[in-house]
């Protein structure tokens, strides 16, 4: 039985501008995302042949879904039908026309709700691993049709590679290859709702600030990068004050070029032209606070052969979204949080 797995890394807005509100209350916005190499693990695999008992009917066709990992009880509170790996599962069967049928497992690593794409990145990797498993090309358009459908993050976080995204995520463009540059990770264990920190949004919309030519090395990358911001700031440390201890602990580290907001929150990033300093700047920070989640990371660079980024892909409006799956939990089999 053939078992794929995808890495689902974290992502960071390296930097976030909210460039204007559409009339549907989605919020347009302007970033230039990369990736680190700390991340979640999906793996997928045939579904199991499905038993009738004698008077019974079958159980449902869907996808099983087995969770593990330091951040996976962290989901057993939730409703499994609003799970972005089980809704990615079933709006790619429906998008190809075909059963949802597979095992799937996720490591959850990352913290959750956290604003670098956790469950964003699991359900791109779910796409992915769905995709291969499916014999689908994993550049194949529907994946970034069906992405753009469960939310915001998803259609980049298939993608995989740094890139400017606009619109509201769905516009993915190519940015200037960057630096090699390493980063530390800092979340205060505490979760941030992202439409409670656009709600708590004040104030005029920023321009988008995207740059062309690729910075030499991690210090030219961070002096860009403070021309810029993250607009969603201030309005994240109204939701949890916590943020700026956070952004003060990575300040206060030898070697920290920049320090900032990923997303919505309340994961911050220090960027660092060393791997030595940034292991360090973490440690010092997890002995310090040791109720927090701090990780050292590098980058990752875009690969040689990455495929070209969609182009023209439709925006998801507030009507028109991937639905809820129509079972909670299908035939779960023995399988579950783990």
């Amino acid at each position: 039985m053939s078992v794929i797995a995808e890495s689902a890394p974290a992502k960071l807005n390296l930097y976030l501008h909210v460039v204007g509100r559409r009339d549907d209350g989605y919020h347009e916005l302007d970033s230039l995302v990369a990736f680190a190499d700390v991340a979640d693990r999906v793996t997928v695999q045939p579904g199991v042949a499905r038993i009738a008992l004698r008077g019974a009917d079958l159980p449902p066709v869907g996808p099983r879904l087995a969770i593990s990992g330091p951040f996976g009880p962290a989901l057993m509170g939730e409703n499994p039908a609003q799970n972005l790996v089980i809704r990615a599962a079933y709006a790619l069967a429906a998008r190809l026309g075909r059963e949802a049928d597979a095992m799937i497992a996720l490591e959850k690593v990352l913290p959750i709700a956290s604003g670098i794409g956790g469950g964003s990145a699991d359900a791109a990797a779910t796409l992915r691993g769905l995709a291969r498993l499916w014999d689908v090309p994993v550049a194949d358009r529907r994946l970034y049709e069906v992405a753009a459908s469960l939310g915001a993050d998803v259609p980049v976080c298939v993608a995989g590679r740094s890139c400017y995204f606009g619109g509201v995520g769905e516009a993915l463009e190519e940015a200037p290859a960057l630096p090699d540059t390493h980063a530390v990770l800092v979340n205060p264990g505490v979760p941030v709702p992202t439409p409670a920190v656009f709600k708590a949004r004040k104030g005029a919309f920023s321009a988008p600030a995207r740059f062309t030519e690729a910075p030499a090395d991690a210090v030219a990358l961070a002096a860009l990068l403070k021309e810029r911001r993250n607009d969603l700031t201030e309005p994240a440390l109204t939701v949890a004050p916590v943020i700026a201890e956070v952004l003060t602990a990575l300040e206060g580290t030898d070697g920290c070029l920049l320090a900032r907001l990923s997303g919505s929150g309340a994961t911050c990033f220090g960027l660092y032209a060393d791997a030595e300093r940034a292991a360090e700047a973490a440690r010092s920070i997890q002995a310090a606070q040791p109720r927090w989640w701090a990780k050292a990371a590098r980058l990752l660079p875009t690969p040689a052969d990455a495929p070209p980024l969609p182009q023209g892909l439709e925006a998801p409006s507030a009507v028109v979204t991937a639905p809820a799956p129509p079972v909670p939990f299908p035939d779960t089999g023995g399988w579950g949080v783990g």
